[in-house]
């Protein structure tokens, strides 16, 4: 019999950071500009839009990474979250979305529905200011 590993680690108290707003996010994930590789990020949510857990899915190349909507709803499932938020890093600076962005953004939310997992927002860290899906009116 193949054992379990939970994802979320610690306790969820009043005080965890809460979704408020992209720019909230941005502020709680803007480290991520200084990184020299793509690296794909999933906050996991509970009802409450607190933030249960961070979870690191990929980390890629100077301009791509792999992202499965299986690894990126995996932890989710396991950690119970309501919602998740996904953050990925442009290494050129500039976080305007690319075709691809796009197309995983899309299949994320198709799945998100299937699952009953909320997909919040799918932001794009750069140098000093981010995209936001949401914010643009493309989620």
């Amino acid at each position: 019999m193949q054992k379990l590993k939970v994802v979320r680690t610690g306790r969820i108290c009043e005080s965890s950071p809460h979704y408020t707003s992209p720019e909230a996010i941005y502020t709680l994930t803007k480290h991520m500009e200084n990184l020299d590789r793509e690296h794909f990020v999933v906050l996991h949510l509970n009802v409450k839009n607190q933030i249960i857990a961070q979870e690191t899915i990929s980390i890629g190349s100077l301009k791509e990474s792999i992202v499965h909507p299986r690894e990126v709803f995996k932890g989710a499932v396991l950690n119970s979250s309501a919602a998740i938020i996904c953050v990925h890093n442009h290494p050129s600076g500039c976080p305007r979305p690319s075709p691809e962005d796009k197309v995983i953004t899309k299949r994320l939310k198709d799945a998100s529905e299937i699952l009953g997992i909320r997909l919040l927002d799918h932001l794009i860290v750069g140098s000093k200011k981010y995209f936001s899906f949401v914010e643009s009116g493309l989620l």
